[in-house]
């Protein structure tokens, strides 16, 4: 009979027995690796460092940023003028268009022209707003509306008002009535346009829920139809803005016996380039001015939107 420790002997020493090496290494999990696993690097107490994200809108805005431009192209001007690019004969220089607005001042010739100019484009300004803000209205809430309005204002878009001042003449006359009439046709256009578009683009998500609370016909045109169309109104307002401005100018030339454009018509005549660039620099002020007050009218009204105007 065999003592335990020689079995034990026997069986170890036998060919392809499984043997194992009691040690620290074998007793540590962690240690072993799985195939094709990547190898992690070691902690060294460092957090990763952040990508840094890139740019892409326009930027911060600059107060009084948008009058680079023009002071870019006055100082252009002013130095072709002082270099004698500039033949006085055809185009003025700065300094001399600054004297002869002055003299202008002085006689109270520029200041009575600008009011009359003024009068004429205000009012052609309102009705115009009205009449198309209205027809807008009338278009986009009603199929009977749209059916009536929006054909005949298409073909009116496809017609310049210029063209039509033969017409209008003939109607008319060449008195005040003519002149805001032309206007207010260009800007009712413009206002109708944006406005409907920006009708009929409001979600139909919107009207249902709208229904489905119950809303009146006024809380539904306060709530809903106010806010979707105040983007489109404003952008109809700067485009009629400005298409009261041309169309001033076109007017004013036409038997006109006061206004910028009456002041320009005659300094034609004489040859006088430096009183033609100052009715120019009026017209551009005035312009300019007036679509600085549009845009600042639309970011505090659609102050709740997010956009990269600002």
């Amino acid at each position: 009979m065999q003592a335990p420790e020689t079995e034990a002997a026997a069986a170890s020493a036998r060919p392809g027995a499984a043997t194992t090496t009691p040690g620290p290494a074998a007793d540590r999990p962690a240690d072993r690796t799985v195939a094709g696993a990547r190898p992690t690097a070691p902690a060294t107490g460092r957090r990763p460092a952040a990508r840094k994200s890139r740019r892409l809108g326009p930027g911060r805005g600059v107060p009084f940023g948008r009058l680079l431009g023009p002071a870019l192209l006055i100082a252009v001007w002013w130095t072709a003028s002082a270099a004698g690019f500039l033949d006085p004969r055809i185009l003025s220089g700065p300094d001399t268009v600054i004297a002869t607005a002055g003299d202008l001042v002085a006689d109270g010739r520029l200041q009575g022209n600008i009011l009359i100019s003024l009068q004429r484009a205000g009012l052609g300004l309102l009705f115009g707003v009205l009449t198309g803000v209205a027809a807008a209205v009338l278009a986009g809430l009603s199929r009977t509306g749209e059916y009536l309005v929006d054909g005949p204002l298409q073909i009116k878009r496809a017609i310049p008002s210029l063209a039509m001042l033969p017409l209008l003449i003939l109607w008319l006359g060449i008195g005040e009535e003519m002149k805001v009439t032309v206007i207010a046709l260009g800007v009712a256009v413009n206002m109708y346009i944006n406005t409907y578009a920006s009708l009929t683009s409001i979600d139909s998500r919107h009207v249902e829920l709208a229904e489905v609370l119950g809303l009146s016909r006024w809380r539904f045109l306060r709530k809903v139809v106010l806010p979707g169309s105040l983007p489109g109104f404003f952008v109809g307002l700067r485009l009629g803005v400005t298409s009261a401005w041309l169309g001033l100018i076109v007017v004013e030339q036409i038997n006109a016996t006061s206004g910028i454009g009456y002041m320009m018509f005659q300094a034609q005549q004489y040859a006088q380039s430096d009183v033609i660039i100052v009715g120019l620099v009026a017209y551009g002020i005035f312009g300019f001015a007036s679509d600085a007050l549009v845009r600042a009218i639309e970011r505090r009204a659609l102050s709740w939107r997010r956009t990269l105007a600002g």
